[in-house]
């Protein structure tokens, strides 16, 4: 699971780090670029959401194989790519298989762990963020620097198609929630999910958690170049720092979430995500050392986040409807942070190829606002889950 969550971010995570490469290479304004970037996300959040409905009817492992198979010919069709206009069709087409596999993969975690063990094994599998930034993005961008983006791309397919063959060999069947559904009809059980109202605290703050981390990722690459006057062949550096202190801090979070509350951990990270945001998105020309530094402080509060709001979310659902409950919130997700990365470029703006990015303050102080919010979304959650408990 942790190996096909890496090929996942990774894929996504892939386009910041590129994203002044694709702007310059393929001509493509702010606004072009936050399309690809929210083209996938969304067309993610549609397919998630019209799966919800068949992802408790079938055994979980042949949902996981025929998604992932999609997701990798898609990652080659973005390889194939000339201009925007194909970019943008390869993303949508990755995204409407891609979207849809972070959300079976954690009905399956949630399927076979407790919610005791649950922290502990999501930061697991959640390092596969951390592993993306240490060795999939430098590598990524090594390749983009070296030969050329597409060659990114490809790298993607060949870490993708080795974790499909040791899915078919490894994994065995997922089919124990079979026997509990009761509504025979898809659409039925898509729409009884949907508006339950025990579930519906869940699906804000899921989407609220993406809205928060989506708006500044997308051009985080342009702005580190262009207005903190980061080199290209430095931000391998930074990525590969940034991502050492994430794999540190996500397993630590794992283990405190199943021994403390985790919305305490929830709050502690949330603070000092929003502290750094503020220092990240109003940064000058800097030394790398120092802007190394921030992102690390930076990304560590949010991956502090990530790992006991997801924990928390998967205790809300009743198992018979986790697989569904799982999908919508992967399709909130998505189109939330597809919104996200669209509202970001159309707020920036970028006068030519290397000029200073703009109104870049802005985002970080609307990305503080959605954190907050989310904040207040997952204490409801916690006090949810700690009813159904007792």
């Amino acid at each position: 699971m942790a190996l096909l969550q890496f090929t996942i971010v990774l894929d996504f995570m892939i386009l910041s780090p590129l994203g002044d490469i694709l702007m310059k290479s393929l001509e493509m304004t702010t606004v072009q670029f936050g399309s690809v970037v929210s083209a996938y996300a969304i067309s993610a959040g549609i397919s998630g959401f019209l799966a919800a409905g068949f992802a408790d009817k079938f055994d979980r492992k042949k949902l996981l194989v025929f998604f992932y198979t999609g997701f990798i010919l898609g990652t080659v069709f973005c390889g194939l790519a000339f201009n925007y206009e194909t970019l943008l069709i390869a993303r949508i087409v990755t995204g409407l298989f891609g979207g849809v596999i972070g959300s079976i993969s954690m009905a399956i975690v949630a399927d076979l762990f407790s919610l005791q063990q649950r922290g502990r094994v999501m930061g697991f599998v959640q390092m596969s963020f951390s592993g993306a930034q240490i060795l999939g993005i430098p590598a990524g961008l090594f390749l983009a620097t070296s030969f050329n983006w597409n060659a990114s791309f490809f790298m993607v397919v060949i870490v993708a198609s080795t974790a499909l063959i040791l899915l078919l060999a490894k994994l065995k069947p997922v089919t124990a929630h079979l026997k509990l559904q009761t509504t025979k009809s898809p659409l039925k059980h898509l729409w009884k999910t949907l508006i339950k109202r025990e579930y519906l605290w869940g699906y804000f703050a899921i989407a609220f958690l993406s809205m928060g981390g989506f708006m500044i990722m997308p051009f985080s690459s342009a702005f580190l170049v262009n207005n903190v006057m980061i080199k290209q062949e430095e931000l391998p550096l930074i990525f590969l720092f940034t991502g050492l202190s994430s794999m540190i801090i996500m397993p630590v979070i794992g283990k405190l979430s199943d021994k403390f509350k985790k919305f305490h951990l929830f709050t502690a990270g949330t603070i000092i995500a929003c502290v750094m945001i503020v220092i990240y998105t109003n940064m000058g020309p800097n030394p790398v050392w120092l802007v190394t530094l921030i992102n690390m402080i930076l990304f560590m509060g949010i991956m502090s986040r990530m790992v006991p709001s997801t924990a928390l979310n998967s205790a809300v659902a009743l198992p018979a409807d986790r697989g569904a409950y799982m999908s919508i919130n992967s399709s909130l997700q998505q189109m939330a942070g597809g919104l996200a990365a669209t509202v970001a470029g159309l707020i920036i703006v970028q006068e030519s190829k290397g000029s200073p990015i703009q109104n870049f303050d802005i985002l970080g102080y609307c990305m503080l606002g959605f954190m907050l919010a989310c904040l207040f979304l997952v204490y409801r959650v916690s006090v949810q889950v700690s009813k159904a408990k007792k």
